[in-house]
């Protein structure tokens, strides 16, 4: 015992002794890893002691740290807001895997929905599925479509482009819990959320939509497996216009939680779920702001939609660019149906998109020569002035379009990016509109503006005074031309 009572002794001295080195010396601290006492900054001036924020500082800090957030949950969330808004507009004139709106006079400007066309019979209906229950779904022949899940993200194509080749199907899909058997016969689609939502659309024979109105009438079923199908109720919105469009303003935070709290999230990003979390939109708990939450989030909502509203117009990233040298036609889908590139989130390009469209699938952005379609859109003329209905502008389309099925030119209005209401039935124009007039040598002018320019009255889409307009170019069947740009439109110009 006294033995190691005098080692430890030993050992204490031995520690303690002169060869201990002196700690106030060793590397140097780099000033760079220092923040002074004083920062001057946007929030005003912000004091420090000796690297710790004075508390003084912390709730300007913590309301623009919020600010800051709600902002990113409002650009990251226009998909959930939209989704949400589809979901209550469908559901206003109908129950879910029941009713089908259809376009049986095409769709014009009465209903609010974002970028449609004119020229497409549109079918669209919101499927809800229960737990651990499977939805059968028969499809028609010859049309695209797609289904999206509540999340706004890609489930499966359908018809032309689905697994069913445009020849029409059973498809069966299954809940994100669905532990069941599944029969043969089907094409089985798993969705991760329980609410998903049906788009497709016929084609036109000739201008003449009731061909495909009829097949979608005859053929588009939806019913839980094992029981009967049940007859379908179809609600032609060119007659009853419904309102699929989101809030802009800061009811768009409960358009959002609406999706977080109806949809399991385990296959949701954990870090925009961080950042909902962080403006108190958490799954399971009730969304209550208090009025400092109220505040900044009426005003990141002002924020966020004058910054979409500004991002779709001028994008600083030139990729958006169809055409290299030109600024006027951009591309809606940077970045592809899933907006990457190399591995990298388009975060912009994902915003710009669900604050102008509707419906993510592949056949949107991938190449299939003479099949699906392409896009491009227009918010500015030739020399970077919004187009407005208070000028006149031509466009022109050079001889031999390539699309092997039609192009379109359709018009819509800058506040709700839908159809732009005016005088006209339709905004828009497309190569199946009656008597329009060519150019020697096979091209197109085509015009906007208030009232129609003398001799080009049916190569005139009107536009309102007052009022800005953007518009969307389309071509279904695309062909090489389009690809590799040997063919290109011209932006749009203001003429007198």
């Amino acid at each position: 015992m006294k033995q190691i009572l005098f080692l430890l002794v030993a050992s204490i001295i031995f520690v303690g002794s002169g060869n201990a080195k002196d700690m106030n010396k060793g590397v140097p601290i780099p000033k760079d890893i220092s923040t002074p006492d004083t920062l001057n900054t946007h929030l005003g001036e912000i004091k420090l002691f000796d690297g710790v924020t004075d508390k003084v500082n912390m709730e300007k800090l913590y309301y623009n740290l919020d600010l800051n957030r709600a902002v990113s949950v409002y650009l990251n969330g226009l998909q959930l807001s939209s989704m949400n808004a589809m979901r209550k507009g469908l559901l206003s004139v109908g129950k879910a895997n029941n009713t089908v709106v259809i376009t049986e006079e095409f769709l014009n400007a009465g209903s609010l929905f974002l970028t449609p066309n004119t020229t497409s019979v549109y079918f669209s209906a919101w499927i809800e599925l229960s737990s651990n229950q499977a939805m059968v779904l028969e499809t028609p022949p010859n049309n695209l479509g797609f289904i999206d899940s509540h999340f706004f993200e890609f489930v499966t194509n359908v018809g032309n482009l689905g697994p069913d080749k445009g020849k029409g199907g059973k498809y069966l899909i299954l809940p994100p819990d669905y532990t069941g058997e599944i029969p043969k016969g089907y094409y089985v689609i798993k969705t991760p959320t329980f609410g998903n939502w049906l788009m497709g659309r016929g084609f036109a024979v000739d201008g003449d939509p009731k061909p495909a109105i009829d097949s979608i009438r005859n053929n588009l079923r939806m019913y839980p497996l094992g029981q009967k199908p049940k007859e379908m109720k179809f609600v032609n919105i060119s007659k009853t216009p419904i309102n699929t469009l989101a809030s802009m303003d800061h009811k768009v935070y409960n358009d959002i939680n609406a999706v977080i709290q109806a949809e399991p999230v385990t296959t949701y990003s954990t870090e925009l779920l961080g950042q909902m979390a962080a403006i108190g939109i958490v799954k399971g708990e009730k969304f209550n702001p208090d009025k400092r939450m109220q505040k900044i989030l009426k005003e990141a909502a002002d924020i966020g939609a004058a910054t979409v509203r500004g991002m779709i117009a001028y994008p600083r990233d030139q990729r958006y660019r169809i055409y290299p040298d030109r600024s006027s036609w951009l591309n809606p889908l940077m970045g592809g149906y899933e907006f990457e590139i190399n591995n990298i989130r388009e975060l912009d390009s994902r915003s710009i998109f669900f604050f102008y469209a509707t419906g993510i699938t592949p056949a949107m952005t991938l190449k299939f020569i003479g099949k699906g379609s392409q896009y491009a859109y227009a918010y500015i003329d030739n020399k970077g002035d919004i187009l407005t209905g208070d000028k006149t502008y031509k466009i022109t389309l050079p001889a031999n379009v390539p699309a092997k099925n039609y192009w379109s030119l359709t018009v819509y209005d800058g506040q709700t990016r839908s159809l732009l209401r005016t005088g006209q039935e339709f905004s828009a124009i497309s190569s199946y509109s009656k008597n329009l007039k060519p150019n020697k040598d096979g091209s197109y002018d085509i015009y906007f503006s208030q009232t129609a320019p003398k001799g080009f009255e049916n190569n005139w889409v009107q536009t309102v005074k007052g009022k800005s307009w953007n518009t969307v170019f389309r071509l279904y069947g695309p062909l090489e031309g389009w690809y590799d740009r040997t063919w290109q439109i011209s932006d749009p110009i203001v003429v007198k």
